[in-house]
């Protein structure tokens, strides 16, 4: 069950059915099919009706579906769901969480590193956990830049310390779909001198390449859950790189396990860097412009991250 944005929002709801549908080819056993919520007041009545229709095993795309899905699966004890972005919540819902906070610090490294103006920018579709951990991973990854490097890369749109501030989606009804919202929002910050843009917004940030191509190059966009290059070949150009969650290959996983009869409930998965949920995309266009400098300080924070030398300081990171 998808979430609002459309199932071809070159972002969490179109890797999630991607992931459906990859284990499906791989098992032809496997039936798929997808609902997609116009609202969240879709959520509830859309799962009633795939638990009506028969539906072995149930996964909603989105955290903003907790309490839907806590209810449902209350009420539908023999009923096997699967949510992402969130934790269990019961005996028959497996939990499929990412620490993306860790992707997102070494997307703010990149955008500080390559920045020309000194300032970069991050906003989200909704003030929500599983788009603030983003957020909070690119900020933490710009700091941590000024301080190896001795700069002031400056930040709009987010600060760590201020959960409740920020810049989202003018539209709390659409924050995954409002693509002139994001250009409105891209092209206020480009005005405030930033040229690396990191939306966190689903289809929203289709406005943020829009208004990135406009500028000639001048301004480029770091994409989100996907690689954009290939959800979102035509915007390419204006693509640094991609902050990518592991969706397709966990729900591909889930419904395979599943599948197999693995007794799944209650159980959870939390994608990292050490194990591939999380992590950059390739370069494609901008590889010849990221300095081989850049990409080598890259993969040794990574490493570092994943042994704990580097700490995320995220309160969203998954536990």
């Amino acid at each position: 069950m998808l979430d609002t944005g459309g199932v071809d929002d070159r972002s969490f709801n179109q890797s999630s059915w991607q992931g459906l549908q990859d284990a499906n080819k791989a098992n032809p056993k496997i039936t798929i099919s997808y609902v997609a919520s116009n609202t969240g007041n879709d959520y509830t009545p859309n799962l009633n009706a795939e638990v009506a229709k028969g539906c072995s095993t149930i996964i909603a795309v989105g955290g903003l579906m907790n309490d839907a899905v806590k209810a449902a699966a209350a009420a539908n004890p023999k009923q096997q769901f699967a949510e992402i972005d969130d934790s269990s919540t019961g005996p028959n819902v497996y939990g499929m969480q990412f620490n993306t906070a860790q992707g997102g610090f070494l997307g703010g490294y990149l955008a500080a590193s390559v920045s020309k103006t000194g300032v970069v920018a991050t906003y989200g579709g909704l003030n929500i956990p599983p788009v603030t951990i983003y957020m909070d991973g690119f900020w933490e990854g710009v700091q941590y830049f000024n301080k190896v490097k001795g700069k002031n890369v400056k930040v709009l749109g987010w600060n760590e310390a201020n959960q409740k501030g920020g810049t989202f989606s003018p539209n709390p009804n659409n924050g995954f779909g409002d693509t002139a919202g994001g250009q409105s929002i891209t092209r206020a910050f480009i005005s405030q001198g930033a040229d690396v843009i990191f939306p966190v917004a689903g289809g929203t940030g289709l406005g943020s390449a829009t208004a990135a191509e406009a500028t000639g190059g001048k301004v480029s966009v770091i994409w989100v859950d996907t690689d954009g290059c290939v959800s979102d070949a035509k915007d390419c150009k204006v693509f640094l790189t991609s902050v990518v969650k592991g969706l397709a290959s966990a729900v591909t996983t889930y419904a395979n396990d599943f599948a197999a009869g693995k007794q799944l409930g209650g159980g959870s998965y939390i994608g990292t860097l050490s194990n591939g949920g999380t992590g950059l995309a390739p370069f494609h266009e901008f590889a010849s412009k990221v300095p081989a400098s850049v990409q080598t300080e890259l993969d040794q924070i990574k490493a570092d991250i994943i042994s704990g030398k580097i700490a995320i300081t995220s309160p969203s990171v998954p536990k």
